[in-house]
């Protein structure tokens, strides 16, 4: 029996089970290290070695063989997790030393170490459940977190050695506090020095922030789970550096602004990366590691906010500085002070520095494609030019492009040689059941990127078929992408016999910083987007869009805008499905609410909120959300039922118990789209759904 796309689509994690990530090229460009699953439905992820001359592989990580498959993970890690978005389990994050000889993990808390010359994995002694193993270059030692603690264990001798030790209740070392990890992406705490006789590591105090707690009313056994939540306008964690040595000595860093946005430590020394609490000014420091003082190297101010960029900062060979700054219009490449690329071209992150040369990811004219972008000698060149989304990594001259693209099916891998051969990387990814039929289109009197998706059984302008608005529509996200990944649930949304739009407003990446800035201080413009992009596909596609029967479903902001859709434009949308919906911008992060609304007192919270709508209602709304959810708390929806109830307006919503933001379990990702398929073939009129 052939199984549902539904079933499939859950099982295999969207079908990104089986790609191969996370790449580590060796100094010498001779191995590529990296992880992979099995097969394109095992959730356990392996640990990979690429020959790069030959092209062949070997398995060097089994969880299965290590007995280690069914994970038990410390809290810490289990959050790690749903801030990545890792959906997989097993070896999900791995360190290497600096001649990529040794690599150190987790399994269920234990901590491993494999030596990849010898093909040897041992469990090395640890003092508890182990979070975020990092060795230091030599590979002599590896340092981890547990119990708050940053520990540093001599692999030799197993001398472990406590380098900090919480000094509160709410006090962590070593690891990323919240809003670093879900809105900075920063992922870690701590930094080797190149030497290894020390390290950068930030010391978290979550006692400022607010106690917030998470219940399971299906388990009235169980205690709530307690958080700590900087919601908007509220106190964030106290994030304070220190250089800890090897030898006992401990030395403070002070800086000034409130957020730490990254660190690095090279051979030019150690860098940190600050941003200020309503995120218009973004520091650069270098660091003296021996008395803690700092020293400014740039400033970035912008009246709106300042973009966080990944992979910067970094340094040439000579020490010259690669940063990311807007100018002219445009996010810009920065070497020294200089930028070096054009305003007309997006840069989207730093991906690696070789020597002298700098891998970045870019977007042109089209916003729906991003490629692969090389500077080197005051000369910047394209490593890709066919339609597609691309990544990579480069070290040694080698170079590793992933790519997925609208005519291709899944994610292509191929590591270049300096010599220009290649070698393509296996995917083991799963066939999806669908090939998505995407028309990439400019809709509406803005111009908007959007893609229209239709049934492969329909014979356009033979019907008119109901329309499903299928947006994400916030800020520094994109749905429109040339990946045909993008585009498989859309595609089955479709099937069901939909007319299939996944439109982008302005706030998207891809077409300059006045573009994202045009959601500054109101989300609602996301809506004003949407009904102009929908008007403007029934003005390509007229024969084929019932605009009588229009709905719109989306996940969390998505989510948020399908609500709004509904409460505010009933003359344009006549049911809704908003699922992890943020209803109440006030109960919604710091970092990421503040940067676009500003801090609460300033009066504009209320306008890109829901609950002051709830009387409005007058269409069919699904609400849908996971009860265990700890980024997009179940409160938003529940404020926002009840606010309908007192108003006096039917409703539906539907808990998921035990559920988080991701829903990754298999069973409710798969009844979900069932049960939202049902809701709107009802709310819709099952008589628009003949076939």
């Amino acid at each position: 029996m052939t199984e549902s796309f539904p079933r499939l689509h859950a099982r295999t994690r969207r079908f990104t089970l089986g790609v191969p990530r996370a790449f580590t090229i060796s100094p010498e460009g001779d191995r590529a290290i990296f992880l992979r699953t099995r097969s394109g439905t095992d959730p356990v992820t392996c640990l990979w070695e690429l020959d790069v001359a030959a092209g062949t592989e070997r398995l060097v990580v089994d969880p299965l063989v290590l007995g280690a498959a069914d994970e038990d993970l410390p809290p810490e890690e289990r959050a790690r997790r749903e801030r990545s978005r890792e959906s997989a389990g097993g070896v999900v994050a791995y360190a290497t030393d600096q001649r990529a000889r040794l690599a150190a993990f987790a399994l269920s808390g234990e901590l491993y170490l494999a030596d990849l010359a010898e093909g040897d994995v041992r469990v090395l002694p640890a003092a508890g459940p182990v979070i975020d193993p990092r060795l230091d270059p030599s590979g002599a030692r590896v340092a981890y977190v547990t119990g708050g603690a940053l520990h540093v264990l001599d692999i030799a001798t197993g001398t472990d050695t406590t380098l900090a030790a919480p000094d509160g209740d709410e006090v962590t070392y070593g690891l990323a506090e919240f809003v670093a990890a879900e809105e900075m992406d920063r992922m870690r705490g701590y930094w080797w020095s190149p030497s290894g006789d020390a390290l950068l590591v930030a010391r978290v105090d979550e006692s400022p922030v607010a106690l917030w707690h998470i219940a399971d009313p299906a388990n009235p056994d169980r205690p709530a789970v307690a958080q700590r939540y900087p919601a908007a306008g509220t106190a964030n964690a106290e994030v304070t550096l220190f250089v800890l040595g090897l030898d006992g000595s401990r030395v403070a860093v002070p800086y000034e602004q409130e957020y730490l946005v990254t660190a690095a430590w090279d051979a030019h020394g150690p860098m940190i990366v600050t941003l200020s609490r309503d995120q218009r000014t973004m520091r650069l420091l270098s660091v003296d590691p021996a008395g803690g003082g700092t020293s400014l190297v740039r400033e970035d101010t912008d009246p709106a906010w300042v973009d966080i960029v990944t992979g910067v900062p970094a340094h040439l060979t000579d020490g010259t500085l690669v940063w990311v700054a807007d100018a002219d219009g445009g996010h810009r490449l920065v070497i020294g002070s200089e930028p070096v690329t054009p305003p007309s071209l997006q840069v989207r992150a730093v991906l690696d520095v070789d020597g002298d040369t700098v891998l970045f990811q870019a977007s042109g004219g089209e916003p729906a494609e991003i490629h692969l972008w090389a500077y080197a000698g005051g000369v910047i060149s394209p490593l890709t030019t066919e339609p597609g989304v691309h990544t990579g990594r480069r070290a040694a001259g080698v170079t590793v492009i992933a790519r997925q693209s609208l005519d291709t099916e899944g994610t292509s891998i191929t590591v270049v040689r300096p010599d220009g051969s290649s070698a393509p990387v296996r995917s083991v990814a799963e066939r999806p059941p669908l090939e998505p039929r995407v028309s990439l289109v400019r809709a509406g009197s803005r111009g908007l990127s959007a893609a229209v998706l239709l049934p492969s059984w329909h014979v356009p302008g033979s019907a008119p078929l109901p329309v499903l608005m299928d947006p994400y529509g916030g800020p520094h996200a994109q749905r429109v992408l040339t990946s045909r990944r993008m585009f498989l649930e859309s595609q089955w949304w479709a099937e069901q016999g939909f007319a299939v739009i996944v439109a982008e407003g302005r706030g998207t990446p891809g077409r300059g910083p006045a573009y994202e800035r045009e959601m500054l201080h109101d989300f609602t413009v996301s809506l004003d987007d949407q009904v102009d992009a929908l008007q403007g596909v029934a003005a390509l596609h007229g024969d084929d869009l019932d605009l009588s029967r229009v709905a719109i479903r989306g996940w969390s902001f998505g989510g948020y805008l399908a609500a709004l859709a509904v409460l505010r434009r009933p003359d344009v949308f006549h049911a809704a499905v908003a699922g992890a919906p943020v209803t109440d911008w006030r109960l919604y992060d710091t970092c990421y609410t503040e940067r676009f609304l500003g801090h609460p007192d300033e009066g504009r919270y209320e306008a890109s909120s829901l609950l002051g709508d709830a009387e409005k209602l007058e269409r069919p709304l699904l609400l849908i959300h996971g009860l265990a959810d700890d980024n997009v708390v179940a409160a938003h929806t529940l404020r926002l039922s009840s606010a309908l109830l007192a108003a006096g307006r039917p409703h539906t919503v539907l808990p998921l118990s035990g559920v988080t933001h991701m829903t990754p379990q298999e069973v409710v990702a798969e009844n979900l789209l069932l049960l939202q398929l049902d809701f709107l073939k009802k709310a819709l009129g099952p008589e628009a759904f003949g076939r």
